[in-house]
């Protein structure tokens, strides 16, 4: 077994200041840093006075080149991987070099920090003893409900990553699946310069959103509180329902007369138990 480690390192997600004491020297130790990219890691390399190689890996060349950083690994070179923010492999590239190190018997070692969901979830005032990380949902609004109606009976704190130009129309999305007034945070810009935090109703947000553009721009972390035990049980109810009645009438009217029987949103139910 190499002696060598592929020390995963998280980096800030805005304030440099959050780059811990113990990875910037772990960043000067290694032989090469690899970076989901790299005009993105050297000026924060270059602010902390760290000079070293760095070698692209990202979602596009991973696969490819993951073999040839575990050889450099077990040829006894300590590599760093980061990503261009927070915690690598946490919607991030790293998953396949970290298990193919991990297969070739090197050690892999975290060097905790920043990670947006983890630091959302701290000032949410949510439920956090249970949460459910979905990363960034679909493009396309179709898929997007799709996954989203999977997600409507889950009891835990759901947390997702949204982009500027993707929040609002993810927002109405959740609103119109999870209903408007089911509690959510919006968590923007993070540790940087115009950070807001703000809570509420989906609609409620929804609404603060599309008559701020301040708020349409940066990095989004979205937080969805899940739903209460007679929820679920409603929900659950009105899928039973839906599965039944679907088989003899079309969805969009098996979905209305379930949810009417049930009292579950009738957005949660459509699509469920049949096809569209």
């Amino acid at each position: 077994m190499s002696s060598a480690t592929l020390y995963v390192v998280a980096t800030p997600i805005g304030n440099l200041g959050d780059l811990s004491p113990r990875a910037q020297e772990v960043l000067r130790s290694v032989a090469a840093v690899c970076a989901e990219d790299t005009r993105h890691t050297r000026p924060l390399l270059a602010h902390f006075g760290i000079n070293k190689p760095l070698l692209a890996l990202h979602d596009h060349n991973e696969d490819s080149i993951a073999g040839r950083i575990v050889a450099r690994l077990l040829g006894g070179e300590s590599l760093a991987l980061v990503s261009d923010a927070g915690t690598p492999l946490v919607s991030d590239p790293g998953f396949r070099l970290v298990r193919a190190a991990r297969a070739a018997g090197v050690k892999v070692s975290p060097v905790p920090g920043a990670c947006a969901a983890i630091a959302a979830l701290s000032v949410a005032g949510l439920p956090s003893d249970r949460f459910l990380f979905e990363g960034f949902l679909p493009a396309k609004s179709g898929a997007r409900r799709e996954r989203l109606q999977r997600l409507a009976s889950e009891t835990a704190t759901l947390v997702f990553y949204e982009s500027s130009h993707r929040i609002a129309e993810s927002l109405a999305d959740m609103a119109a699946v999870f209903g408007g007034e089911r509690p959510a945070v919006i968590a923007r810009e993070l540790t940087k310069l115009f950070e807001t935090v703000l809570d509420g109703s989906l609609q409620d947000l929804l609404a603060r959103v599309d008559a701020d553009d301040n708020q349409r721009k940066g990095e989004f972390v979205v937080m969805v509180q899940g739903v209460g035990d007679d929820e679920a049980a409603r929900l659950a109810e009105g899928r039973r329902l839906y599965a039944r009645l679907n088989e003899h009438l079309p969805p969009s009217a098996a979905a209305k007369l379930a949810a009417e029987l049930s009292g579950a949103p009738r957005k949660a139910l459509y699509g469920q138990g049949g096809s569209d």
